[in-house]
């Protein structure tokens, strides 16, 4: 199922390719990856262990260099951290010494910039962190601090929103609500979303498309549109189509982990 863009990309990756020196030799993670994500999309991206999604997702925050290729925002190549460009952890990498507000306007002292404080106010109430500037985050459960930490992200009116696996160590539970309260923001004031995931079923309900690597070395072996209108509730996700979907992408995943260890077992057999 692939999906065509005919309008300009926000994040362009061109033939983006990452070669890790290690002690044991050069370690190939991204090969020639090239994906077009569009403005205010919602794109996740899957695939097996250690096929290079964070490595991926890192570059587009300018984080990480590429060994060759690139990556643009709105045509622009990314050379290092950019002011349009925020990131979500899968921790939340708060600061103990401080308490949530003082987190939050980290970046801000960083930066020698002022923070705006009716936007920020706007995110905690939408979040449902409204009273809790003075908490440590000691005092706040997982959830909460991962809540802190995507406030902290969106403080900066980011005009893309990277996200590597933020939910992964909560319970189900939370990591649901977590998952709607991404979809609200989003409803609320749309921008560009890169989500990565080890969930298929949370990037089917967070998505647009859907973006599934080959192991590694990774590069793009498929996309799947996802169709169904937002907000996506529970009875959207019920449906015979939602579930049809799910499991293409899951087969797609675990196909591509069989045909490579097949291959590397025939290339070790010759």
């Amino acid at each position: 199922m692939k999906s065509p863009r005919a309008e300009p990309a926000k994040l362009g990756i061109h033939a983006a390719t990452k070669v890790y020196q290690t002690a044991s030799g050069d370690l190939l993670a991204l090969d020639g990856c090239e994906l077009a994500i569009g403005k205010n999309e919602i794109v996740s991206i899957v695939g097996p262990s250690g096929c290079g999604k964070t490595t991926l997702l890192w570059s587009m925050s300018g984080l990480h260099r590429l060994t060759s290729g690139q990556i643009t925002l709105d045509g622009e190549p990314i050379t290092g951290p950019h002011p349009d460009i925020s990131l979500v952890f899968q921790d939340a990498n708060l600061l103990p010494w401080r308490n949530l507000d003082a987190n939050i306007n980290f970046p801000f002292e960083i930066k020698g910039t002022r923070p705006d404080r009716a936007w920020i106010e706007h995110l905690l109430h939408q979040v449902g962190l409204e009273g809790f500037g003075g908490k440590y985050p000691r005092e706040l459960s997982g959830g909460m601090q991962q809540r802190a930490a995507m406030v902290r992200a969106l403080s900066l009116k980011p005009s893309v929103l990277l996200m590597d696996e933020p939910f992964g160590a909560l319970d189900s539970f939370t990591r649901e609500e977590m998952n709607r309260l991404v979809e609200d923001i989003w409803l609320d004031s749309p921008t560009t979303i890169v989500f990565i995931t080890h969930s298929v079923e949370e990037a089917v309900f967070l998505s647009d498309r859907v973006v599934v690597l080959t192991p590694r070395p990774g590069k793009v072996a498929s996309e799947y549109r996802v169709p169904f209108e937002r907000p996506r509730t529970l009875e959207i996700m019920a449906t015979r189509e939602v579930f049809d979907l799910t499991n293409a992408i899951k087969m797609d995943i675990v196909g591509g982990r069989v045909r490579k260890e097949r291959s590397r077992t025939a290339e070790a057999a010759a």
